[in-house]
């Protein structure tokens, strides 16, 4: 499929740019209930066994706060702490794979917090006990976040001699004022250091993570960052609004709201990095991912076989995801299971013997059915009318009756074109891809208006 550059319309995107989901799942996680138990999990884990799967290892530990930051973390200089982690996550794993034992591990991905908090002996320990107890593909996608403050060049020679293929540098921002201002200082040398070891090493994909609406960032300074990044030439890159949320995450409150950029700011800095990495051969895969031409998930956008999930845009939508860790969330079956999202109850249920779910969302033939037009959209900004009805034995107009009157505005102001059996994104709506797919959203329509999402641009 031909993939549409993208049109900067600012009054339509001032226009829509209001809060909503990201889509990583559909329902979101705020439809995640406690009535979700281990017998949901087991039955989940057994309905489809000739999927292979896709394992998600979440390590907590950072060892400094950076401002912006709203994952669940654990910041400390303590390593021990990592070593009484490890010996719940693995005693999880143990009780887990015996699920399994039939399906293969195609992709494995250890997110956080930040991974390389681990030594080498850690991480040895944790990748044994994976291969100890899974049958993972030869092929398999073995991925790692990676802070470059906190990693030396060696421990890159030892993750690659783990298994690990696939690495992806948070760096934010290159310029120094903004650094500082979030508590994450760090050297560029070092980041192109790391860069050019993953390259000799033989990592097949590198992914760098940068964020605008930081403090004391301007149009000006971002752009010096976008030099650096295209001297750097990741296969991929993720480049992520800043939500001020500092109700929700206190390390937040550090952050003076008078320094951040204003929402205009804002919109120029998303325009002149959008069409810099364009300019610079990336494709604009959505939301705020860019890879590549050549890169597989620039690829598979073409060919209509990009999926979505928790981990972001993936060529291995197939999978089921099996997540592992302090507030891991699993994809399994039609369900999703989270695991206890703070340190001490995940410690309290795994030395207990017991498992550490909290809570989940069996899906129901409806949450499958709009999941999926969701996706689709997300993914390929258009939706065959007559696929969906073939795959769910619907007649789409009179299912989707609420949802495409729900839509009518967004078509008059041309952010999407209704024809006889389908829906196209426009050039002018691939920014504004959330709101067309908050259309299709049963739950986001019931909602009170004080849920609180991040702006979609």
């Amino acid at each position: 499929m031909q993939i549409q550059a993208t049109e900067w319309d600012l009054p339509l995107i001032q226009k829509y740019n209001i809060s909503g989901p990201r889509y990583t799942s559909y329902p979101t996680a705020l439809e995640f209930h406690q009535h979700y138990d281990e017998q949901a999990f087991l039955q989940a884990a057994m309905r489809y066994p000739e999927r292979p799967l896709s394992l998600y290892l979440h390590i907590p530990f950072c060892h400094r706060l950076c401002y912006f930051c709203g994952c669940n973390k654990q910041i400390t200089r303590q390593q021990h702490k990592a070593d009484d982690y490890l010996a719940a996550l693995m005693q999880e794993i143990t009780a887990r794979a015996p699920l399994f034992q039939q399906r293969t591990v195609k992709q494995i991905h250890w997110g956080g917090g930040t991974p390389t908090f681990l030594n080498k002996g850690q991480i040895s320990r944790l990748m044994a006990c994976l291969r100890q107890h899974f049958h993972i593909s030869d092929t398999a996608e073995i991925s790692i976040e990676v802070d470059p403050r906190e990693i030396e060049l060696d421990v890159l020679d030892h993750l690659r001699a783990k298994g690990f293929n696939r690495l992806s540098m948070g760096v934010q921002d290159f310029n120094k004022q903004v650094q500082e201002k979030v508590n994450r200082v760090q050297h560029e040398e070092t980041i192109f250091a790391l860069m050019a070891r993953a390259r000799q090493l033989g990592f097949v994909s590198t992914n760098i993570d940068l964020i605008y609406g930081l403090p004391a960032q301007t149009p000006e300074s971002f752009a010096f960052t976008l030099q650096k990044v295209a001297e750097l030439a990741p296969d991929r890159l993720s480049v992520f609004n800043y939500a001020h949320m500092p109700t929700l995450f206190a390390a937040q409150r550090k952050i003076r709201e008078a320094e951040l950029p204003d929402a205009r700011q804002k919109l120029t800095i998303l325009q002149q990095t959008i069409a810099t990495l364009t300019a610079q051969g990336y494709q604009f895969i959505g939301m705020d991912h860019f890879a590549r031409r050549d890169d597989e998930l620039a690829v598979a956008q073409r060919a209509g076989e990009l999926h979505r999930n928790f981990q972001g845009y993936t060529t291995l939508g197939h999978c089921d995801l099996l997540g592992m860790g302090v507030s891991a969330i699993s994809m399994l079956g039609d369900s999703y299971a989270q695991n206890h999202k703070e340190l001490k109850h995940y410690y309290a249920q795994i030395r207990a013997g017991n498992t550490a779910l909290w809570r989940g969302l069996q899906l129901t033939k409806d949450d499958c059915l709009r999941g999926d037009v969701i996706k689709r959209l997300i993914c390929h900004f258009s939706l065959s009318f007559k696929s969906i009805e073939a795959r769910w034995g619907i007649h789409f107009r009179d299912y989707f009756a609420e949802d495409l009157a729900l839509l009518r505005p967004l078509i008059a102001d041309g952010l999407v074109e209704c024809h006889d059996n389908s829906l196209v994104v426009t050039a002018k709506g691939r920014l504004l891809i959330r709101n067309i797919c908050m259309c299709f959203d049963r739950y986001l329509r019931q909602k009170a208006s004080g849920t609180r999402f991040s702006r979609v641009i």
